[in-house]
């Protein structure tokens, strides 16, 4: 027993090498593991890049081609060609979220525009309900684009460089503060909010956002009842002036 216990222990493997076969055996899989995980972050986080590269390219594109179309914008010339009051509603909400991405479509343009072509309580709510969808929209893009790009936007903007340095962000007041003040652009403003703040805040930003937005476009809508009043005096004239003649 003794004999046969000795040569079977001859042909066994050292123990130490047991130990290092079963270690590597155990440790390989894990390791191809991390690195395959390793390279799909990796994947993901170039096509994430590509993506931003992309949307900022066509957005760019998009305002090259259309920047007078888009700049000399007739609302009421959308409202008139629509159906019934339903449809113009939603196309002046549309204009909206193309100002949202596009950032070139004057907003006084719009809120005098609507004022215009409404009575100023359904003017207010279409603006109110338009600048939700802008604010909503542009923080989205914020998000998206990244903290890297939005700051080489806002750096080049007046007052953008001030705002990057605050730091306050994610005070409501702060947010109010912004909107409530007019030197501040609605849309980079916006992009700055979706980029950097947190986003258990973002219920508090759109409520501070229509909070501070409103006193600025419920003015705009009364300003518009004597601008329409002026626009149809001078309309009324031209026409007896042709007829006239």
């Amino acid at each position: 027993m003794l004999t046969i216990s000795f040569r079977s222990s001859l042909h066994s493997p050292p123990l130490p090498g047991i130990i290092v076969y079963l270690y590597g055996k155990n440790t390989a899989a894990p390791l191809r593991r991390e690195k395959s995980a390793l390279m799909t972050a990796k994947t993901k986080e170039n096509l994430s890049v590509a993506a931003r590269v992309c949307v900022a390219l066509m957005i760019l594109l998009l305002i090259i081609l259309n920047y007078d179309r888009l700049t000399h914008i007739d609302m009421r010339a959308l409202v008139d060609l629509a159906p019934n009051f339903a449809a113009a509603v939603f196309m002046l909400l549309g204009v909206y979220f193309v100002k949202s991405v596009l950032f070139v479509i004057p907003a006084s343009l719009i809120y005098v525009s609507i004022g215009m072509a409404f009575d100023w309580p359904t003017a207010c709510l279409i603006n109110m309900g338009g600048i939700l969808l802008e604010v909503f929209t542009t923080y989205l893009l914020g998000r998206f684009l990244g903290g890297n790009r939005v700051e080489q936007l806002l750096r080049k903007k007046k007052g953008g460089e001030k705002l990057l340095n605050l730091d306050l962000q994610d005070k409501p007041g702060f947010i109010f503060l912004v909107r409530f003040v007019p030197a501040f652009p609605i849309d980079f403003t916006s992009l700055f909010f979706g980029a950097f703040t947190k986003p258990r805040i973002f219920p508090l930003y759109l409520l501070m956002s229509l909070l501070g937005l409103a006193p600025r476009v419920i003015t705009a809508c009364v300003i518009a009842i004597p601008v329409g009043v002026v626009v149809y005096l001078i309309r009324r004239a031209v026409k007896k002036k042709k007829a006239n003649q």
